[in-house]
């Protein structure tokens, strides 16, 4: 059976393409799409991913958002000072066992991301 290796690329709609890029990049790390040869894409490290369609009637995340990005970090209180130190809000911080420990920022465009440090 054939099946897809993993993400390739999540693309979506902005209200600012370019400024939103430079946020995830200089908050999160995610290098921009490449425009040219000379540019490296983002390389994620290996691990787990979880895809998983939500309910319509989610209250998990914004109801006026269709998706909810969930990024795994190595160290979430690293990243969390991190954040902080940019002015960036940081909720919902939690802990489930066996599974690990999250917590939630938006974007300048107010997309929901999650952040998890999963469970060693």
């Amino acid at each position: 059976m054939q099946k897809v290796q993993g993400f390739g690329g999540f693309f979506f709609r902005a209200k600012n393409p370019e400024g939103l890029a430079s946020w995830y990049q200089d908050h999160l790390g995610i290098n921009r799409a490449p425009t040219n040869m000379e540019m490296a894409p983002w390389v994620t490290e290996s691990g787990v991913t979880v895809f998983s369609p939500f309910d319509a009637d989610t209250d998990y995340f914004p109801a006026d958002k269709t998706f909810m990005l969930n990024f795994r970090v190595a160290d979430l209180d690293a990243m969390i000072a991190k954040l902080k130190s940019a002015d960036i809000e940081v909720s919902h911080e939690s802990e489930m066992e066996g599974i690990g420990r999250f917590a939630r920022i938006h974007d300048p465009e107010g997309n929901a991301i999650e952040l998890w440090e999963p469970a060693s």
